[in-house]
């Protein structure tokens, strides 16, 4: 069965802004950021930006447009110069908005998405269940919140090229009490269709240099936290071959936890680009062509059965289910009972899989 998904989708520097002063109309520098190195105007008005740069919530949206425009323009390089991204911002009537960038149809990408979401409003009903679900201890029915988050997948066309996957994300929530609550999460993961180990391995080990640079123990927790998270339970195999995932990510201060989070996200192009690079030329047959489409499969099961981010986005007032199902592929497939032949390659990247490994 062939499934064709036609819906498009749903990280600071320094920065310059010049923009005309009302009284004299001469114009100003100011050193708060400069949106032409954007896809896009960022969601917050610029002037609340520059009052409030000092701010996380400014910091964390600037520094997620500065990926998104980093990530995108990397991408580019590798496909065919004719394709572009195709950059749609939109607003949330709820409050807040974001952009998404989305290339389609590509010689080396079949569906690329990047996007951008800053919003704001009342955490509803359910929101606020799942959150107290895995441990949050909100005091309230309904919560004013804001949340600012970049994510990302990309399906490439070539088989011998993995898919990667890597969000990071800030949460503000305000109590009943007046209490504000912050947390951040995300994480980077690897999924390919055909394992090269040294490949897996220049993945890990930049993710974890990424973590070293803040704490030695990082890595091996938010490892294993990616092995037990992307657990397609229903199949008993992980989605890929891993990286790093994490949540609630609050244990030090809010610059300490922003820093480690810039880390990680300035990770995902030298992680994953090079591996475009080398792959995206290699000759494939129809047959690892029909083995990606059955593994595309199981990301599609992932995220729309499993995925924390999908609900969240889908139980928030005003969602904008085109963003939120960025990730899914334009084609998957699904065979009854199908499973790969003893000693293919497709058998050995089933079994780690179903056991994940120590890559570094």
């Amino acid at each position: 069965m062939l499934i064709r998904f036609a819906g498009l989708g749903l990280g600071a520097a320094s920065f310059t802004t010049i923009f005309a002063a009302s009284s004299n109309n001469t114009n100003v520098v100011d050193p708060s950021y400069d949106a032409s190195k954007f896809m896009a105007e960022p969601v917050t008005p610029r002037s609340t930006l520059i009052k409030d740069k000092d701010d996380m919530k400014v910091k964390m949206e600037l520094f997620i447009m500065k990926i998104q425009a980093e990530f995108c323009r990397a991408l580019e390089n590798e496909e065919d110069p004719s394709k572009k991204f195709f950059v749609d911002r939109w607003t949330r009537s709820e409050g807040g908005g974001g952009v998404t960038c989305v290339l389609q149809d590509g010689k080396t990408f079949e569906k690329a998405g990047v996007n951008v979401s800053v919003v704001h409003g009342v955490l509803p009903v359910d929101a606020v269940r799942q959150m107290k679900a895995r441990g949050k201890d909100l005091v309230g029915k309904e919560l004013p919140f804001f949340a600012a988050g970049i994510s990302s997948v990309i399906h490439p066309s070539n088989p011998h090229v993995p898919t990667v996957h890597f969000n990071y994300r800030y949460f503000e929530v305000t109590q009943e009490n007046g209490e504000k609550m912050w947390w951040f999460g995300g994480g980077t993961d690897l999924t390919p269709y055909y394992l090269v180990e040294e490949d897996v391995r220049h993945f890990h080990s930049t993710l974890k240099k990424a973590c070293d640079s803040h704490d030695r123990g990082y890595y091996q927790k938010f490892k294993k936290w990616c092995d037990d998270y992307f657990l397609v339970s229903h199949r008993n195999e992980r989605r890929g071959v891993g990286g790093i995932f994490f949540d609630d990510f609050d244990g030090k201060s809010s610059e300490d936890c922003f820093e480690f989070v810039k880390s990680c996200a300035e990770s995902v192009v030298p992680s994953y680009v090079p591996l475009v690079n080398k792959h995206r030329n290699d000759p494939y047959t129809s047959a690892e062509r029909d083995w990606q489409l059955l593994r595309r499969g199981r990301y599609v099961e992932f995220n729309l059965v499993y995925d924390r981010g999908t609900k969240f986005g889908l139980y928030t007032p005003g969602a904008r289910i085109e963003s939120i199902l960025m990730s899914l592929p334009v084609y998957a497939k699904w065979e009854y009972m199908h499973s790969p032949p003893d000693g293919t390659p497709e058998a050995k990247l089933t079994e780690i899989l179903k056991n994940p490994k120590e890559w570094i």
